[in-house]
């Protein structure tokens, strides 16, 4: 039997009806205390003909921190927040799984507890400007983690699993993509360490699967992703030899036996040129299901899952204006335009209301 974006799949453990997935998208909309809100279940529910939804990004703790108005889901009043959505979700019969962040050097003391430095691998200062609310500042230099310290990072991501499962997602992906800690350890631009955590790609790779292995042990590799970005150069980002890192982490990931491997295949946001990569190579490291993303239209995404380059195919700003994007795509309907100026902040303007094809 052929297959296409419509063609129904298994991720793990995770059944989808469709190869259309919402890719994760920073909307900056939660509630005071980082608490999601009733507007944040329609916005959600009303996407759930995806075979999957990925949220937005969210911090594991605290220090997780980067921009404002973001969900947390670390406190019971996030995970009660949360709950709303996933329900409102499987209501309409949806998948969704959440995307477990930590920002690291990608922050501002103003927008972290007590107005401690942002933490990274190593104390270098980004390039480029944080979000606060207080709007743009110039990005400072971070304080360097020391090895001791991982651990408690490790066991954020355990707690924000074990949140996960409580506020009822069908699983969670590991945000190791576009310029955040896991991605700061891992490429060689940002990540300066002569420790074991530093140095060789095994060293770099290190701290990535300390939490994937972590995050498995709680929810079962089943329900698990996780999300890269090897050439993405957004927040500063660089690594001398980019395939040879990420060829190194899709095969370290097979040891897990992952529910998916999520790309970014190529940069984003504007970041600049992204260095030659070659994506099938990478993807035929990887042995599970592959999850591929970056200006994806019908056709590409037809392609991809046909030809086996990927499994999914997920889609970020076709979906922030295009709440009904799988029927759009079956009926080879015209799609919204996505207001840019909307993206980030405010309420139902550019969130809830655009127009489903039907009412």
């Amino acid at each position: 039997m052929s297959k296409d974006l419509f063609s129904p799949v298994v991720l793990g453990s995770i059944s989808l009806k469709n190869r259309i997935v919402m890719a994760p998208l920073t909307r900056n909309r939660a509630g005071e205390g980082g608490v999601p809100q009733a507007i944040n279940a329609t916005y959600y529910a009303q996407r759930a003909s995806a075979g999957l939804i990925v949220t937005e990004a969210t911090p594991i703790s605290a220090m997780g921190h980067g921009y404002p108005a973001l969900p947390g889901i670390y406190t019971d009043a996030q995970v009660a927040g949360w709950k709303k959505v996933t329900d409102a979700v499987h209501a309409k019969g949806g998948k969704i799984v959440i995307q477990l962040w930590h920002v690291g050097r990608i922050s501002h003391p103003s927008l972290l507890p007590n107005q401690a430095l942002p933490v990274a691998p190593s104390a270098i200062k980004p390039a480029g400007q944080a979000f606060t609310y207080q709007g743009l500042v110039d990005y400072v230099e971070p304080r360097a983690l020391d090895a001791s310290e991982l651990p408690a990072i490790v066991q954020d991501y355990v707690h924000a699993t074990k949140s996960a499962i409580a506020a009822g997602f069908d699983g969670v992906e590991i945000h190791a993509a576009n310029g955040y800690l896991l991605d700061q350890f891992l490429r060689d631009g940002a990540n300066h360490r002569t420790d074991q955590y530093g140095g060789s790609i095994e060293n770099r790779a290190r701290l990535l699967l300390e939490v994937t292995q972590a995050v498995v042990n709680v929810i079962g590799a089943d329900k698990v992703g996780v999300r890269v970005s090897p050439v993405n150069p957004f927040n500063d980002m660089s690594d001398s030899n980019p395939q040879a890192v990420f060829n190194y982490v899709a095969n370290a990931l097979n040891q897990f036996n992952l529910a998916y491997l999520h790309a970014v295949e190529g940069g984003i946001h504007g970041g600049g040129k992204a260095d030659p990569f070659d994506f099938s190579v990478f993807r035929k490291q990887f042995k599970g299901a592959y999850m591929a993303n970056l200006s994806y239209d019908k056709k590409r995404g037809n392609q991809a899952v046909a030809s086996g380059h990927a499994d999914v195919v997920a889609y970020g700003v076709p979906y922030i204006a295009n709440p009904d994007l799988v029927e759009r795509f079956q009926q080879d309907a015209p799609l919204n335009e996505a207001d840019s100026n909307t993206f980030y902040g405010g309420a139902e303007q550019g969130y809830t209301d655009y127009p489903a094809l039907h009412g």
